[in-house]
């Protein structure tokens, strides 16, 4: 490592000083060929200058020995990570190929490098990394959990070496990355000193001056706190070692970083946060004790100081979900000061330390099924001992989200699919007018089909053009049920435009025709060519299926037969009105009858509610000698009499029937093409009532009509009313005067 355009002399003995010291450390998990390759292998790359700085001006060299130094003082990895690590730099820049590492290496190295190579391109789309669908397709990329281990402890020593780094906004940016992605993955497998670490260095270089204020706090009061530990620790030791429980005491002070969101959510300044640090009790004790002499310590304790049991959490009964075991009690010291202690055997603190499947979701970190699942599965493995315990890890599959597919935005969001979706689901996902003119979509640079299958890591942009209308086949590409409603709705939309645009169509050619279109006959005319809905039939029309001037025809001729074999009821139009006193009735009042055969009483039956035979009624004497009859429930009624109690009638019908009485009906229901022809069809079978017009319109796929029949009495009206009430598709029937 003697090159000198691109290291500075004090660089390359840096350099060779890592690489002395981690030969050395190696020389227990790497074969001397391994290194001997290894060493020739980075010679050249800095030889011919394939080791260049990066855009920041970082060492690659330096920053590849140093988290091979990492990984072998923090996590003693085994020897394919500590070989990737180290050359793969050189593959991703060329200087060798998968190929070679397989022949020199192995395949298990391969594929470690081929998933840091998958992991590095992952940021050139420019992805928010606080976004937790972008920790999930960083899992997917790794495909092996040791490559995500090597990028935290990657991220550990690019963090430590950017302190002093003159790019405020580089600093910057690798701190939230390390806070919002790198510090909650250490937490979820269990790196908890890393993880701890990268959150006290992304406090100091985003917020130095609270990280120093709190750093030098704790410098100031480490004596003071150091003193009180051993004071309180102290008699807990005499104790224990009485009662010969084998065990070790330390004392464990809270991070910075934990410090500070203490001060934030509880709103405290720092000399008010009584739990800086905690007292740590370590059993030395075979595993089916463990239970026991735990508890057992914890009594002990608590007859020394004095318990908070409102403070005490038993994770030995009942341990967390990703195995975490350790019984935590609040204990009042001297000076009245709350201590925590933690009381755990040695096989405890070694999973909550060092195990991968240590506290998950603690301190409220989310939590995913899949993973959830998945980190039992490393728990399990783990509890079999430490013994080549990565030579396990090396053959779980971390196929966590293989339904599931991640994909970027321009602007580096990032999306999740279930598999198999296309670019139509991306695009109703940005929004809904997105998806309705989409024609295709440019992945990763390339142009694709509406019907493309996403893949986890592509990057998409979505074509559109104004001329574009959703189909109905494109309910057959989309994968997700959101794209599908989002297409049926559209589908529902266009279709009511296009019947809308169609009947008026078909109006407009009537009209020049100087011919009325009948609604009843229209639904029988469209629902004898076939069609299930007027919307469908004027759906085509509008799209020219249907050529118009034949349709006119059509419909004339079937109009003109329609008329032949209909014979309409004879009707009776004119009343007459016979004036008598009733000698049943109280008093002697007139009482107008209807009925036959007497004249030259003028009358008429109101038309603003059209009274029929059984309705109970009354008579106003009108200002020109005539007599308008009413329903006695009229709306007009009750203001006549109030004002003109004197011109009121009492009136009563005959008792004689078989005469044809005007009612208007409004009937609200589903547009659909046989449901006027059904209600027309079971009024024409109705005896003695005849339909006299049917005016209808239709919205949204509902349909509002007027029907005008002619009936002979009041309890035939409630019979048909029952009978139209009951057929399918009619939600109301009304009576109404207009």
């Amino acid at each position: 490592m003697t090159e000198k355009r691109y290291f500075h002399a004090n660089e390359r003995n840096a350099m060779l000083l890592m690489a002395s010291k981690l030969w050395n450390n190696l020389r227990n998990d790497v074969s001397i060929a391994d290194l001997r390759r290894l060493h020739s292998i980075i010679a050249t790359g800095v030889e011919q200058g394939v080791y260049r700085r990066d855009k920041y001006g970082i060492n690659p060299v330096i920053r590849t020995l140093h988290t091979a130094e990492l990984l072998h003082d923090n996590i003693a990895p085994d020897r394919n990570m500590t070989i990737a690590v180290l050359i793969y730099n050189l593959c991703r820049n060329g200087h060798i190929t998968e190929k070679q590492i397989g022949e020199w290496f192995g395949s298990d190295v391969t594929k470690l490098v081929h998933g840091l190579i998958k992991i590095s391109q992952l940021y050139k789309k420019q992805a928010a990394v606080e976004n937790e669908n972008f920790r999930k397709l960083l899992v997917t990329f790794a495909e092996d959990l040791r490559v995500v281990i090597i990028m935290i402890v990657d991220r550990l020593g690019l963090m430590r070496e950017i302190n002093n780094h003159c790019d405020e906004k580089f600093v910057r940016d690798i701190s939230l990355e390390s806070r919002y992605l790198y510090a909650p993955l250490a937490h979820k497998l269990g790196l908890y000193q890393i993880k701890t670490e990268l959150e006290d260095l992304s406090l100091k270089y985003l917020q130095r001056d609270v990280y120093n204020k709190i750093a030098e706090h704790l410098k100031e009061t480490k004596q003071v706190r150091d003193k009180y530990i051993e004071v309180f620790t102290a008699p807990i030791k005499k104790v224990l070692e009485r009662e010969h429980i084998k065990c070790h005491v330390k004392g464990r002070t809270k991070s910075i970083n934990s410090i500070w969101n203490k001060m934030k959510t509880k709103k405290v300044d720092f000399n008010d946060i009584y739990d800086l640090f905690a007292i740590r009790i370590i059993i030395d004790t075979p595993r089916e004790y463990e239970k026991r002499d735990c508890w057992y310590t914890y009594s002990l304790i608590g007859d020394i100081y004095q318990a908070n049991p409102g403070r005490m959490r038993d994770w030995i009964t009942m341990p967390k979900s990703n195995g975490y075991e350790s019984l935590h009690g609040t204990f009042k010291g001297v000076g009245d000061k709350w201590v925590e202690v933690q009381i755990r055997s040695e096989r405890m603190d070694e999973v909550a330390e060092c195990g991968l499947a240590a506290h998950w979701r603690y301190k409220g970190i989310k939590a995913d099924g899949g993973i959830d699942r998945w980190m039992n599965n490393v728990r399990e493995v783990l509890e079999e001992g430490s013994k080549d315990r990565m030579d396990l890890i090396r053959n779980m599959h971390m196929n966590l989200y293989d339904e599931e597919v991640f994909v970027f935005t321009p602007r580096g969001d990032v999306f999740q699919f279930p598999k198999g979706a296309t670019v139509l689901d991306f695009a109703f996902r940005i929004h809904s007018r997105v998806g309705c003119q989409c024609i295709g979509a440019k992945v990763d640079g390339k142009n694709q089909k509406i019907n493309y299958k996403l893949r986890s890591g592509d990057t998409v942009e979505i074509i559109t053009s104004s001329t574009q209308v959703p189909r109905v086949d494109w309910l057959n590409i989309v994968k997700t049920s959101r794209a599908r409603n989002k297409i049926r709705l559209a589908l529902n939309e266009t279709q009511t435009k296009k019947a809308d645009m169609g009947r008026e169509l078909l109006q407009r050619r009537f009209k020049n025709r100087k011919v009325e279109i009948d609604e009843a006959t229209m639904s029988r005319f469209i629902n004898k060519k076939g069609y299930k809905t007027m919307t469908d039939f004027y759906v085509d029309v509008n799209d020219e299926k249907i050529d118009i001037a034949v349709l006119v025809e059509e419909y004339l001729d079937f109009n003109a037969k329609q008329q032949e074999s209909s014979k309409p009821h004879e009707t009776a139009e004119n009343f007459v009105l016979q004036h008598k006193i009733n000698d049943d009735q109280r008093g002697n009042d007139d009482i107008l009858v209807i009925g036959d055969n007497v004249k030259g009483i003028n009358y008429k039956l109101s038309k603003c509610c059209n009274p029929i035979y059984g309705d109970t009624i009354v008579g106003f004497v009108a200002s020109d000698g005539a007599i308008k009859v009413h329903r006695r429930n009229c709306g007009n009624v009750k203001h006549l009499m109030e004002k003109y109690p004197y011109r009121i009638i009492k009136s009563q019908w005959s008792g004689k029937l078989g005469k044809q009485y005007a009612v208007t009906l409004k009937v609200v229901g589903n547009d659909d093409i046989g449901i006027v022809s059904n209600i027309t069809s079971l009024i024409n079978k109705e005896g003695d009532t005849i339909l006299r017009s049917v005016s209808i319109n239709s919205t949204g796929g509902i349909f509002e009509g007027f029907l005008v029949i002619g009936i002979n009495s009041l309890d035939n009206l409630d019979t048909l009313v029952k009978k139209i009430k009951n057929l399918k598709g009619v939600k109301d029937v009304q009576r109404t005067s207009h």
